[in-house]
């Protein structure tokens, strides 16, 4: 049983993808670090704070909107993520392996939705 969003694996992957993103931004190059390597951190923090957000208010519709900003956040993430990788910041075996985690957690945010989403139209009045 789920007591808080920390029990949430989506909320548990999309954490440990925030640690991961803090720990590659440590490796840009000096000139990124202000810069891009901002960016990078507020697209990673973004993620489990929408989920928890979202966990935590009144209704299933606004806890999806929370999950689909979770999700956009994301993709500005790997966005980011690949330009990293593009322009030669950061070495591909230290940017590929955050870049998968963050496919990781998008396919469970949409599962996520798809559920909640499924129970709304199913629940009377949804």
């Amino acid at each position: 049983m789920l007591r808080t969003f920390k029990d949430l694996k989506v909320w548990q992957k999309s954490y440990s993808l925030c640690m991961k993103v803090y720990t590659l931004s440590r490796q840009l190059p000096r000139d990124e670090r202000f810069e891009l390597s901002s960016q990078l951190r507020r697209a990673a923090v973004s993620v489990p704070s929408n989920v928890a957000e979202g966990y935590n208010r009144k209704t299933t519709k606004d806890y999806v909107r929370f999950l689909w900003m979770a999700s956009g956040s994301l993709g500005e993430l790997e966005t980011q993520l690949l330009l990293t990788k593009d322009l030669g910041l950061c070495h591909e075996n230290v940017v590929a392996p955050v870049i998968d985690a963050t496919a990781e957690v998008e396919r469970m945010l949409k599962a996520l939705i798809r559920s909640l989403e499924e129970k709304q139209r199913s629940s009377p009045g949804g």
